[in-house]
């Protein structure tokens, strides 16, 4: 058995590989890394919906505890970022967070959340991965019970909730929200953002309507991913209740999904669109703005207009993370739904990336697909896609050798103009279209995105290099 532990930690299916056993071995090695980096301290736990996570929460306190380590305890649910926020609030070492955020039902996962309360980068990562094989190849594993350990008080209670979304006042405008009454449809997804975001917004003046308020560990027989697919029903109250927003978030909350008032889904391309003008426009902020290297364009015509530096970084919220505590960020996003500002811990956040969709949506008045329209007639109109192509290893590994050389003079009879081999491999092109190929590190997918002035150049250019590497 290989456990491999990366940015995400790491998931696995319940029962089958994610068993007790193994959550205490790999709670150990972060308790290893943990001592020879920091020493004795206190520990942050945080968990999803998932099945038995407030169990495997018991057990990574008493092995974390048996350390010496003392551990702040949830009793129920608390989101990724907010766990994440609680290292910054009470000076802890770092947090253990399980959660699988948006996979199946099946999965759960362990993630390790460093002391500056954002993603592990990779030196962070593989040194737990070292300790991992080092517990497996015959170290100790040091438990306490937990009623031992609250007799001792390395135990102490966690519930961040109301902390937080004081804190959250404190970066979003609530006047301006409770000004313009907004009518907003909630969906938690049955996950850990359940009683945040819904009470923030009614806090703040909105008539809230909520949906899958409560605890489900099969999330309703889905998955708890803010897609366009998994918000269907969110969509189809914000149109029968006549609300002006539709906001959602994944399984452990870190992630955002948008509906506007007429039940159209926005991407997390346009949401990132939408809310760097907002915080450019309204909040007058300047500085420079973290996109990776999957992410639109279009926040480069909104920097580049401002005069203003563009940071591309690999796939993966670790890299934007670490740009916003590099280089002071106003704003950093991917397209898979991941948001953070200048003033917030360097992780995403789905429940402060809807609070900002409310608040430049009350700012604005009017519909997010007026606001994007209005800003495509200034910056012009960029569409953006993502195609998962399943491919058999042996065409993967195949697509993967070849791509090094791959030097085309033109992609559906664009000339290309630049290349760029930050992750994956990015052509640009002479008409501000691009493609990025690159492949899942985790499945026998290849992943290609697209983005051009309109949707018949965009079929043309995944058409063209689809059939080009012949996947």
């Amino acid at each position: 058995m290989t456990i491999k532990f990366g940015t995400d930690g790491w998931r696995a299916i319940i029962a089958e590989e994610f068993t007790f056993a193994n959550v205490r071995l790999v709670t150990q090695a972060v308790a290893n890394y943990l001592q020879g980096e920091k020493g004795p301290g206190e520990v942050v736990i945080g968990y999803d919906n998932r099945f038995l996570a407030p169990e495997f929460a018991a057990a990574v306190a008493e092995v974390l505890t048996g350390n010496g380590f003392t551990v702040y305890l949830p009793s129920r649910a608390v989101p990724t970022p907010v766990t994440a926020w609680a290292i910054k609030k009470y000076g802890a070492l770092g947090a253990l967070m399980l959660t699988a955020s948006h996979n199946p039902p099946a999965y759960s996962g362990l993630k390790f959340i460093p002391d500056y309360a954002g993603p592990a980068v990779p030196a962070i990562t593989e040194a737990i991965e070292k300790e991992i094989t080092a517990v497996m190849e015959g170290g100790t594993i040091k438990r306490l019970e937990l009623a031992e350990a609250r007799q001792r008080g390395l135990v102490k209670e966690l519930d961040p909730r109301e902390a937080y979304l004081e804190y959250l006042q404190g970066l979003v405008d609530v006047a301006a929200i409770k000004q313009a009454r907004l009518k907003i449809v909630v969906d938690p997804l049955y996950g850990a953002g359940i009683d945040y975001l819904d009470e923030f917004l009614q806090r703040a003046g909105c008539q809230v309507h909520t949906l899958h308020n409560y605890r489900d560990p099969l999330f309703g027989g889905s998955l708890p991913d803010p897609s366009a697919r998994g918000l269907s029903e969110l969509a189809w109250q914000v149109r029968e209740t006549g609300a002006d927003l539709g906001l959602a978030l994944d399984g452990d909350a870190d992630r955002f999904g948008v509906v506007d008032r007429d039940g159209t889904y926005l991407t997390a391309n346009e949401i990132l669109y939408l809310v760097l003008a907002h915080l450019l426009f309204h909040r007058q902020y300047r500085g420079p703005v973290a996109r990776t290297v999957a992410t639109t364009h279009n926040l480069d015509r909104l920097a580049a207009a401002h005069g203003l530096k563009v940071i591309e970084t690999p796939v993966g919220f670790k890299y934007i993370g670490e740009a916003l505590r590099k280089h002071d960020c106003i704003l950093g996003g991917e397209e898979s739904g991941g948001l953070s500002i200048r003033g917030h811990i360097p992780e995403k956040d789905g429940i402060l990336a809807t609070a900002l969709v409310a608040e430049l949506r009350a700012v604005q008045g009017r519909s997010l697909k007026s606001i994007l329209a209005d800003l495509q007639e200034r910056h012009g109109r960029l569409v953006s896609r993502r195609l998962d192509l399943k491919v058999a290893p042996d065409v993967k590994a195949r697509v993967l050798k070849e791509l090094p050389d791959f030097t085309p003079a033109k992609i559906a009879g664009v000339p290309v103009t630049g290349r760029l081999a930050v992750d994956g491999v990015k052509f640009l092109l002479a008409d501000s279209s691009w493609v990025l190929l690159r492949p899942s590190g985790t499945e026998p997918l290849l992943r290609l995105y697209v983005e051009a002035p309109g949707d018949e150049r965009l079929h043309l250019l995944q058409k063209d290099i689809i059939s080009a590497l012949k996947i």
